[in-house]
């Protein structure tokens, strides 16, 4: 019996129970479907890591005897029509517990009819709504949830079977579309499984013992970078958490921060878009079209460590996650506009966009979301500059115009005795009023 393997989040051959479960049926149909819906809102970055990593799957299929097949449309009309063409028996996928995920698959299980849409495995160690309290209500703080997430456990790493499927190739397709248009001088992450791999594995060799001591240092550049590859399934939480001992405690949060954001989008879907914390709506915000977002987004609000993660995030699709917390905090609470916005940017531009942790991350960060103590974190950008950038060297790197500042002066290049240097902007705003002006706005709401 012929089944068919839609891909999605998923584009590797090993550590594939969904691959497993297809393959003991018969002949497999490996298709992958380019949705519109997904691919609307996706900046060009993401979109040309998206397509080399299926030209890297569709290699590594043929090298098997395979061949990807690509389709582009609704998936509840693509998917379908090629079970029809197949005759196929069954459509296999990894489970999705995002929001336009769920309704997708409940619209394409509509129009397969008789054909069986069968879920095995996630994008998850432990997939969203697995664990909860125990009266069995969603978890909403993270402690807990990862108590909760260790004693539940996840399996071991599924054995690779690629070589041994009997792979269907008679379908007609479409060719994986070129590369959108990059910005000058990006340069992505090699893309597929293999390079994920290489990746995650030098890493570990190099790295990841000092994680618990250098993650928050965006000087250093030592954080792990595999999270595009978490992004579309190149690889699997499954694989990290495998190869991580009893000293990687830091590290196995991390991965557990992940999935504890999906188990809360899951949970409460509408918090993709809407407050988690909603008394927290009322809050007077400034305009988001404006010229102070505009600064922000170029890079140019006159904080050194702001504009490096800003330009960093034009530069190279990603930022470092200490970073995205201090510029989501300083659109927030130095400029008062809705972290709406900031979330929509970092969607548009970032290689790794998730939802549920970008958009989670910014609530986190803006004092809406699930921290139970949220809105009174203010992060001063000098303070956590000094302290996560001390000789300067990140800033440097992406600012240059402040290159031939030394050491920690540059970041705060306004008290220079010769001013700020050319070409560079002054602050924006003074800090230290933004912040009281943000937390003026914070007690109006709490006491109305």
């Amino acid at each position: 019996m012929t089944s068919v393997l839609w891909l999605r989040r998923d584009l590797r051959l090993s550590d594939h129970p969904a691959l497993h479960a297809a393959a003991r049926q018969g002949p497999v149909v490996a298709l992958f479907v380019l949705d519109p819906v997904l691919l609307r809102p996706a900046g060009a970055p993401r979109i040309a890591f998206l397509y080399r990593s299926l030209r890297a799957l569709d290699s590594d299929l043929r090298a098997h005897g395979g061949r990807l097949l690509i389709r582009h449309g609704q998936p509840d009309e693509v998917v379908p029509r090629v079970a029809h063409e197949a005759d196929a028996r069954a459509v296999h996928v990894s489970a999705d517990f995002g929001p336009y995920g769920t309704r997708r698959d409940a619209a394409v299980q509509n129009g397969l009819r008789a054909v069986e849409l069968v879920r095995t495995g996630s994008p998850y160690a432990v997939s969203p709504g697995r664990v909860h309290t125990v009266g069995g209500s969603p978890f909403k703080v993270f402690t807990p949830f990862y108590r909760a997430w260790l004693a539940h456990g996840w399996p071991v790493p599924a054995a690779p079977i690629a070589g041994h499927v009997e792979w269907r190739t008679d379908l007609a397709g479409i060719d994986i579309p070129a590369d959108p248009g990059l910005p000058a001088g990006l340069v992505l992450p090699d893309a597929g499984e293999a390079a994920a791999r290489e990746a995650w594995r030098t890493y570990c060799e190099s790295h990841l013992a000092a994680y618990a001591e250098v993650r928050d240092r965006p000087d250093l550049d030592r954080t792990s970078r595999v999270s595009p590859y978490l992004k579309w399934g190149c690889l699997h939480p499954r694989t990290l958490l495998a190869d991580l001992g009893a000293a990687d405690e830091t590290f196995r949060k991390e991965v557990a921060w992940r999935e504890f954001y999906a188990s809360v989008l899951h949970a409460w879907p509408n918090s993709a878009r809407e407050y988690f914390q909603p008394q927290l709506a009322a809050m007077p915000y400034a305009d988001g079209d404006s010229a102070a977002f505009d600064a922000w987004r170029a890079g140019r609000t006159g904080y050194p460590i702001v504009d490096a993660g800003m330009r960093q995030l034009l530069g190279e699709g990603w930022m470092h996650n200490r970073v995205r917390m201090i510029v989501a905090s300083f659109l927030v609470k130095d400029l008062h506009i809705e972290w709406t916005h900031g979330a929509r940017h970092f969607m548009r531009h970032l290689v790794d966009a998730d939802l549920a942790s970008n958009q989670h991350g910014w609530q986190w960060t803006a004092g809406t979301g699930t921290d139970p103590v949220p809105f009174f974190r203010v992060f001063n950008p000098v303070t956590q500059a000094r302290k996560f950038d001390p000789d300067g060297d990140y800033v440097r790197r992406w600012i240059p115009e402040l290159r031939a500042v030394g050491g920690a002066a540059v970041h705060e290049p306004w008290l220079l005795p010769a001013g700020v240097p050319e070409g560079y902007p002054p602050p924006i705003v003074d800090h230290a009023r933004e912040r009281a002006e943000a937390l003026a706005r914070y007690q109006s709401v709490r006491l109305s």
